[in-house]
Formats: structure tokens, sequence, C-alpha cells
């Protein structure tokens, strides 16, 4: 498997430390950075690997940030990539099998290397469970209703059922 990987600043031990251990594991990595410690936008980096998961340049991406959440907020923007931010071992679990994620988020300021070491274990040899399927197909739907074929302008979404609080 290709696992394309990257970080910014506050990610970057971790990310370190996790590319022997999924090299050692058998997969390929490709990572985009970054390389130094000094400050950087952890935009720039997510979306360096969104864009290469969703380009088919990589199987499944890693992303580490600080605490994760904006890495896979700006992910989860590409059509096609299902990111999930996962500081434990049942998250990892269900973001494959109930959603086939295939982008992984993490908090480098939050989880350490041990964790850190299960969860993309987790995540990289868990497989989706196909009777999710149709599931999946509402987010590709969903998707496609917004962007079209590689359009990135989003378009009307059509709601079915809607209960307001």
């Amino acid at each position: 498997m290709k696992v394309v990987i990257g970080s910014d600043h506050g990610g970057l031990a971790l990310k370190k430390s996790l590319v022997p251990i999924i090299q050692e594991a058998g997969h390929e990595v490709i990572d985009v950075g970054t390389h130094s410690e000094a400050a950087v936008d952890y935009p720039d980096f997510a979306i360096l690997v969104a864009a290469a998961v969703a380009g088919g340049q990589g199987d499944r991406g890693i992303i580490v940030d600080g605490a994760g959440v904006g890495s896979s907020i700006v992910a989860n923007k590409f059509p096609g990539i299902r990111a999930a931010l996962c500081n434990d071992l049942f998250n990892a679990r269900n973001s494959r099998e109930h959603n086939d994620a295939n982008v992984l988020t993490l908090g480098g300021r939050i989880i350490g290397i041990g964790l850190a070491t299960e969860i993309v274990n987790v995540f990289l040899t868990t497989a989706f469970a196909t009777r999710h399927q149709p599931r999946i197909d509402k987010i590709i739907d969903l998707e496609r209703q917004l962007f079209g074929s590689g359009s990135s302008q989003a378009g009307p979404v059509s709601l079915h059922s809607t209960e307001r609080y």
C-alpha cells in the first residue's frame, strides 16, 4: 500500500516516528513534508496529502498536526476523501469498517507514539465492511450533487427529509 503522510510543525515529531514504523509494516511511504520545525500552516500539508489520495497517487493518507482537527476539516473538502480524526483504537477501526476512511488525522500534541502506532496499524489493516456501502454511496452522491464530475463549484443539494429542532 502507498501511504501519503504529511504534517505541520506541531505534528512533525510524531510523523518522523511513524514513517519507519509504516515502512517496516511493508508499506511505501510518500512524505510530503514538513521536514523542519519552523512554523508552517497545517492546511498546506493537509491539501498535499488529500490531493494525492484523491488523485490516486496514494492508497491512504495520514496527516499529523497539533490537534488533528484542522487537517481533518481541510482534507474533507476534497471529493472522494473521507478523513477521520482518530485519537483512540475504536474510532480508527470504526472509521475504516463503517466509513471506508482513506485519510487518518492525528493530533501530535494529543497522543503519544505508542497509541499513534496502534491507531495507524488498525487504520492500515482494517478492511471496509461492504455492508456499509449504501451509506458510502450516499456520501458519493452528495459529492456529485455539490461538485459534479470534477467541478469545484457547489450546487444545490436536495434534502428529502429534514427535521428542525
